[in-house]
């Protein structure tokens, strides 16, 4: 890890701070770019995010995809986390917090807006962004490139059976074009541009490919540190008008967070997972796919609702958190086997 990468925290927490002072200095021009969206995907996050998973996956040799069935534990346990625990700890700790903890402080409209906020980024596992954490953890590109396609793949049946079931709604909307935007604009189109760039690259040589990817590398952390900035600044406003609620929303988004990574990290070492498959199973069993989740709060709760707020809340909490689980992850890899899954 370079020395850019080592200081990666600071550069996030910077850029959180420049970004609320610049969402409040020039509210109006954020809000002009926030609108640069299509079904709920937001333009320039949607550049950036090609910024930092480009590089990962032009490192994917599909050789190694076509084995990666031969280890099934990792995606097993991924798959158990994200549909069998996640989303039922994600609504039991919403209610215990918003029903309990906090019954004095938040009016019963708002706690129960709240809490189903809370259980759609439940039920919204992970996208592109577990692309840049298997990244900082050196996970396997290729398992992690399989395990969020399969993941993706469930959601198409399972989000809204389960958002309904949670929710205690006969109907949920789901925004299908956001779902299918979102995995053809962070899955798929990244993969063949990363695959073409990659058999480009080969054909000067391997020495070629590796130069390339270290060049491309720092891009895809600038990438990640621009998002930070540009999320914070579109939710400033937000963020300075209720930074109460906001705290409390907080605190049991980062208890499940810090929760569901330590389930799963403890269970890829009892099922004695090699930690480049370990890491990035952790992370993608605690990640969320944020933009549906907002989209499916805005539309069934309105824009001014205490879900829309509580998955908003979700999204600035996930990067820092994440970036803390990295570290984490990367200072503990000696508990694990070093072996290379396939």
């Amino acid at each position: 890890m370079g020395q850019f990468e080592r200081w990666l925290s600071l550069w996030v927490g910077l850029a959180i701070l420049a970004g609320v002072g610049l969402g409040s200095l020039a509210p109006d021009a954020f809000a002009v770019l926030a609108g640069w969206e299509v079904a709920g995907i937001n333009g320039v996050i949607a550049v950036l995010i090609w910024v930092m998973i480009l590089p990962m996956m032009a490192q994917i040799d599909f050789q190694s995809v076509k084995q990666v069935g031969r280890q099934p534990k990792g995606l097993l346990l991924t798959l158990a986390v994200n549909w069998l625990i996640k989303p039922f700890s994600m609504a039991a700790i919403g209610w215990l917090f918003f029903r309990v903890v906090f019954a004095d402080w938040v009016d019963p409209q708002s706690a129960s807006e709240i809490i189903a906020g809370m259980i759609l980024l439940g039920v919204a596992p992970c996208t592109a962004m577990v692309f840049v954490w298997s990244q900082l953890t050196r996970g396997n590109p290729a398992y992690t490139l399989v395990q969020v396609s399969v993941n993706d793949l469930i959601m198409v049946f399972a989000f809204a059976p389960l958002a309904a079931l949670l929710l205690g709604v006969t109907e949920v909307f789901v925004p299908w074009q956001t779902l299918l935007l979102a995995t053809v604009l962070y899955v798929v189109l990244p993969l063949v541009a990363g695959v073409l760039l990659r058999l480009w690259l080969l054909r000067r040589g391997q020495a070629a490919l590796n130069g390339v990817l270290r060049r491309l590398k720092p891009a895809s952390m600038l990438g990640l540190i621009a998002t930070v900035l540009i999320l914070f600044a579109i939710q400033a406003p937000t963020l300075l008008a209720r930074p109460g609620l906001i705290l409390l929303i907080a605190v049991p988004l980062l208890l499940q967070t810090y929760g569901i990574f330590a389930l799963t990290y403890g269970l890829a070492k009892v099922v004695k997972l090699p930690y480049n498959v370990a890491a990035p199973a952790a992370m993608i069993g605690t990640s969320n796919f944020f933009e549906l989740a907002v989209a499916v709060a805005i539309a069934l709760f309105g824009l001014h609702s205490g879900a829309a707020l509580a998955t908003v809340v979700g999204v600035l909490v996930e990067v820092p958190v994440m970036l803390s689980l990295v570290a984490f992850a990367n200072r503990t890899q000696h508990w694990f086997s070093q072996r290379e899954a396939a």
